[in-house]
């Protein structure tokens, strides 16, 4: 079966961004569109600093059983008014929850998560709002099924960074034995590191066992360019890892809200540390239930519940892999490909932008 190793793996997902670069401007929003009729869905928040909205919707034990939309955005808790650009768009299309016998009557159910990116621009002021949040969507509606997922600075990765190096959008898929599919998609913007500091290997790479390490010299030579950047950058980054997990399998909330769970292992395979009082890493899961459980192996969830652990690493080495390096009035990020490069040992899958300065489209 032929995959994209992306999100978008999953039969239905669809994947937009809106991107808002220059003029004091570094970041974005991506919205995670279900397909029409909506997805189960879960969430799981390790993170003791988090800004989100609509998280407490998807606790299996309430109401709403199925979502249309998961926004991820940058701007800190003032980049959730993305979110209203999300729901008012989901409400002109009719869906959502069906709240009276007119079927315009719906409430779309919008969770959303934000990371810390204010200032990195350059203006402390220039962040995701409801339009942002409605340019993403309806990117997303406008792509066509099975799209590739554009990686590094786009939307909500526009302004990531992971500690002293630019961090980003990455994605992963894999088909199971059982011919389900487990996808994520994450925002890599951590304060934790990502890099072995011994090396310079990347932690998730050392997890999937296909190391190649760099030279000696070229390490250091990184090294020193890292802590350049940080001397001029200040005070260090307010850190945030997001995940949307997605599969095709049929799961009920309970096990939705389980693959979020397990799924932030992958995380902490990729960063250290993770989870601690001011991070705000959260994963989210989508269920589309194409593809029913073997009801006769009451272990048939663990295969999955794996594989979301196995993607999330695999996606957050994608999103600095295809981060490229930032230079503005708000700070200096060099990108791991800038420092390290790419060599036999690196992906070389690129992110579908160019340049030192990240560009990208503007929305």
């Amino acid at each position: 079966m032929t995959t994209l190793d992306a999100l978008t793996d999953v039969a239905g997902v669809r994947v937009g961004h809106a991107t808002r670069i220059g003029d004091g401007w570094l970041t974005g929003t991506t919205v995670v569109l279900a397909p029409e009729g909506g997805a189960v869905a879960a969430v799981d928040v390790r993170g003791g600093g988090p800004g989100t909205k609509e998280t407490d919707a998807l606790d299996p034990r309430n109401l709403v059983s199925k979502v249309e939309a998961i926004v991820l955005t940058g701007g800190s808790a003032y980049g959730l008014d993305a979110a209203s650009g999300v729901m008012a768009w989901l409400e002109e299309q009719g869906r959502g929850v069906r709240v009276g016998e007119d079927p315009a009557h719906v409430v779309p159910v919008v969770p959303a998560a934000c990371v810390f990116d204010l200032g990195r621009g350059g203006d402390f002021s220039a962040r995701p709002d409801a339009a942002t949040g409605r340019a993403a969507v309806e990117a997303a509606a406008a792509s066509p099924a099975g799209a590739r997922v554009t990686e590094g600075c786009v939307g909500a990765g526009t302004g990531a960074a992971v500690g002293p190096m630019k961090g980003g959008v990455g994605s992963a898929s894999i088909v199971l034995d059982s011919g389900i599919t487990v996808a994520a998609l994450v925002v890599a913007n951590a304060a934790g590191s990502v890099t072995e500091p011994e090396t310079g290997v990347l932690y998730g790479e050392l997890f999937q066992g296909r190391v190649n390490y760099p030279e000696a010299h070229v390490h250091e030579a990184a090294r020193s360019r890292i802590a350049e950047s940080a001397a001029k950058n200040g005070r260090p980054p307010l850190n945030t890892t997001l995940a949307v997990v997605a599969t095709d399998a049929d799961l009920s909330k309970a096990q939705a809200q389980k693959l979020a769970g397990t799924a932030h292992d992958g995380i902490a395979r990729a960063v250290r540390p993770v989870h601690l009082l001011h991070d705000g890493d959260t994963v989210f899961t989508l269920a589309t239930g194409a593809r029913p459980l073997d009801t006769e192996h009451p272990l048939a969830l663990n295969e999955i519940l794996a594989a979301g652990a196995d993607v999330v690493t695999r996606a957050i080495v994608n999103a600095v892999r295809a981060a490229e390096s930032v230079v503005t009035a708000g700070g200096v990020w060099p990108s791991y490909e800038e420092l390290y490069g790419g060599g036999d040992w690196g992906r070389g899958r690129g992110a579908g932008t160019a340049g030192p300065d990240c560009p990208g489209s503007v929305t």
